[in-house]
This record gives C-alpha cells, structure tokens and sequence, in this order.
C-alpha cells in the first residue's frame, strides 16, 4: 500500500503588529517537493486550514476524508502547541497514524518535546528533506531508524537521537516548492498592509543559515552555523516560476542575510532582463553594515523590483550590540536608513528591548534614538529567549523565565525581567515604544500622506488596526 502523507498547516493566529497577512506555508511545500520527487508513489496531500479557513473540528474531517498514514507538521516556538494539536488530532482520527513534527522549536529542545507531547511520534530535526524522505522508506520497509540521520523518537521507555545529518551541500539540487498542491487556495495568499488585499504573496528561500552568532537568534545554530545559498540564477529562475505558473507579485526572499557582496550584482543581472522582474516587487532582511558597505548594489536591486528591506538594527548601544553579539561595534543605523530611503526602498527597522542591563533610561534612548533614525517603520521586539539560543540556555540555567507558556514566545509577550525592570514594566516599555513612535500626529500625518506607497499602507494599517490597543491589552 503506498504511503499516504498530510502535511498540515494547523489553525493559529497570526502576528498582529503586521496586520492582515496570509503567508503560503511554504516550508511545509519545500519538504513535499522533495518528498514527490524522491518517492514519487507517495501520495501526498496539503491541508492548510489557515487559507481555507478551518478550525479544529474541520481539520480533523479533513484528516478522516484524506486518511493518511503520516501527518507531519511544523512550526516555530508560538506555534508548538497547535502543532502537537494537530498530531493528537491525527491520533484521535486513527492512533495508527504516525505523527511528524519538525523546524527549529522542536528540533532545539526534542527529548523535553517528546516528554511533553506523547502524541508525536518523531521529530525531524534540523534541516528535513533527506531525514524525512529516508523516515517514510523506514516506516514502509519496517526497518529501525538508528540509521536515520536527524531524528528524535521514544523507544522501550526512553528516548533516542540519531546522530545529526550532514548540511544539503548543493541548494540548487532542491526542487521547486509544491506550490501546484496548494490547488484553490493558491489566489488566497496575501500581505495586506504591505502589497494591498488584491496582490498574490509568495516566499522563496535563496539561502539557509548565517555566518553570525547573534546571541538571540535561533537560525544560526538551526543550520549549523555556516550560510549557503542558492545561485543567482536558480532564485530568479524561482521568483519567475512564482510569478509565471502561480500568479505570484509580492515575494519575499525569506533568508537570514541577504549577503549583497556574494550574490547582489549576480542577481541584479539575472533579473533586470526577465520581463517578469517588471512585474513583481520583493523584500528581504539585511544587515545595517552589509546595507553600508554595498549602497552601488542596493541601488541595483531597487532596479529589479526590491522595494522593501527588514533592517536588524537591534540597539543604538555599543554595550549591547556587544552582548547580542552583533559583530559590529558602532551602529551604522543612520547611515544604512539614509541609504534606503535614497534609493526609495521602504526601510524596516528591527530593535529590541529587555535585555539584562536594560533600565527604563537605556529604552528611553533607543526610543529617542529611533526617532532620529528616520526610518519609513520601526518594529520593537521584546527580547525573547527562544529554546536554541544562546540566551535560552542562560535564561533557564539562571532561573530567569517567568513565562513558560510557549505561546507568549512571540516577541511581543515580555518572557523575563531585566535586573532593575520585572517583566510587566518590559511589557509597558514596549507599548511606550510604539506610543512614541505611533502616537506622534505629525509623523501619523506623514506616513498616510507618503509619497512611498508600502509606507502609506504601513502607517494606514498602524491606524485602523488598533496595535497599540492590542499591546496595552498585554499588560
């Protein structure tokens, strides 16, 4: 009997400082992809209740229509629980369904996953496809998995981790995501506040991993610590792909860091002579210095289409980029802002608040520091120690966590106190953050009346979605 393989996108909600936006599970379709090419008997499904607006109940009939004998699943720290909820669902539809959850929650802290939620079965840990394709060939031959490289399962009362797999060393060999599984739901996918509800939002991966050591980061240690990316032409072969055979118009290139030196220029001359680049505007996350060191190359991306860039500005202090372990030692913020808004480039900044020698003080310059930035939108993040970090790891061995509800790991939840801060006045200092910058009538003013058009809908959305009413809720 051939394997019959769910991948389900579970019912959860989604961040709401960026307002109304569906992503494609675009994870879920890179490991079936490989999945259909390596094992091209399976027969694989995709529920995604997010785009056809399924709730539990609708889930679990979806799961008795398809009857699978795996469902996998996957997700990141906030969305542990829903993912262990879909495979207890899958158990309440038929126990002999074997259950899979993987990504960078699961694959971090797997033993205390596997205690916690008896209803999975095991966890692919760390980077899938291969772990995965070779678990369905174990599953359907009835073998062991000792031989199984990335995987986490229960045996005799205990528990067992195979010994890590080897990084994919080729990211062009990947296939394409499933994209064509996705069937109806594929014109569902959007990104409101910033590309407007009638604009086809997809995400391409161009790269894994990041030469960093960002204290608070989750992604390097995920891919081991070393960054790999795709070619020039193998990303605007994808993004034409997205564009051509699904409609896709908003993209954005999901990696880490960007890396303009390694990849820029071979990317602008990929794309500036595909009539498809005329069509689609993207976005990226990139780092202050790598923006500096590059403005020729940010100017040359602006040409094909990239409108938007996620900047990790984190903090103005030297002292605390030293502790998030930055790799600079001045911020070169101002300079890197200044470079986008030049090159009309919508430029988001990423800061973060409450870290240990955080004081009421230290936020009230980073906030007045923010509005000097001139940044088009800034987004405030409460310093939050995700299982896999190096900040986890301390916090717990410390006794620094006050919150162990999963859920609340979502950047917006204060997780700890700092040593002079507890964690309610964390949580108010974040919502003075947004008030400064929000709040303000001028800047309120400016925003909707920007000529840059992702700028006018950021500041439309900032004022009709009531996101610091919603974080005033959370204190």
């Amino acid at each position: 009997m051939a394997t019959r393989l769910l991948f389900v996108e579970p019912p959860k909600e989604y961040w709401f400082v960026m307002g109304e936006y569906l992503p494609p599970p675009t994870g879920l379709l890179a490991l079936a992809a490989y999945v259909e090419r390596e094992l091209p008997g399976t027969e694989i499904g995709v529920v995604d209740c997010q785009a056809e607006g399924k709730g539990w109940p609708e889930l679990e009939k979806s799961i008795e229509s398809f009857a699978p004998s795996i469902v996998a699943t996957s997700g990141f720290t906030c969305n542990a629980y829903v993912c262990a909820k879909v495979a207890e669902l899958a158990k309440k539809v038929d126990e002999r369904i074997v259950t899979i959850v993987g990504g960078q929650h699961f694959s971090a802290i797997p033993e205390e996953s596997l205690k916690d939620f008896p209803e999975i079965d095991y966890i692919v840990r760390g980077e899938g496809e291969q772990t995965l394709v070779e678990l369905i060939r174990a599953l359907e031959q009835a073998k062991g998995f000792a031989d199984v490289r990335g995987l986490s399962f229960k045996n005799n009362g205990g528990f067992v981790h195979t010994s890590p797999r080897p990084l994919i060393e080729d990211l062009d060999s990947l296939p394409f995501p499933a994209y064509h599984l996705l069937g109806k739901n594929i014109g569902k996918y959007h990104f409101t506040m910033m590309a407007g509800s009638n604009t086809s939002y997809m995400i391409l991966e161009g790269a894994r991993g990041c030469n960093f050591r960002c204290s608070f980061c989750t992604q390097w240690r995920h891919w081991g610590g070393t960054w790999r990316t795709k070619s020039a032409k193998r990303i605007a072969d994808e993004m034409e792909h997205l564009h051509d055979d699904f409609g896709g118009q908003f993209l954005w290139l999901t990696d880490d860091n960007f890396d303009y030196a390694k990849r820029g220029k071979a990317l602008w001359q990929e794309l500036k002579d595909r009539k498809f680049s005329r069509d689609i505007v993207w976005f990226f996350q990139a780092r202050m210095d790598d923006i500096v060191r590059n403005p020729d190359l940010v100017a040359k991306m602006r040409e094909v289409g990239n409108n938007w860039i996620l900047v990790g500005v984190e903090s103005d202090s030297p002292e605390r980029l030293k502790e998030f372990r930055k790799g600079i030692q001045k911020s070169p913020a101002a300079q890197a802002v200044k470079i986008l808004n030049d090159n009309d480039i919508f430029s988001q900044s990423m800061l973060i608040i409450g870290s240990r020698k955080d004081t009421e003080e230290s936020i009230e310059q980073l906030r007045r520091f923010t509005l000097s930035l001139d940044t088009n939108f800034a987004i405030y993040t409460v310093l939050t120690p995700f299982p896999g970090t190096d900040i986890y790891q301390e916090a717990m061995q410390k006794g620094w966590l006050e919150d162990r509800n999963f859920a609340h790991y979502d950047m917006s939840h204060a997780i700890m106190p700092t040593e002079s801060l507890s964690r309610m006045d964390v949580q108010r200092e974040l919502y003075d953050c947004y008030k400064d910058f929000y709040g303000s009538v001028v800047r309120g003013l400016r925003g909707l009346f920007a000529k840059n058009m992702v700028k006018r809908r950021a500041y439309r959305h900032m004022a009709k979605k009531g996101v610091l009413r919603s974080l005033r809720n959370l204190i």
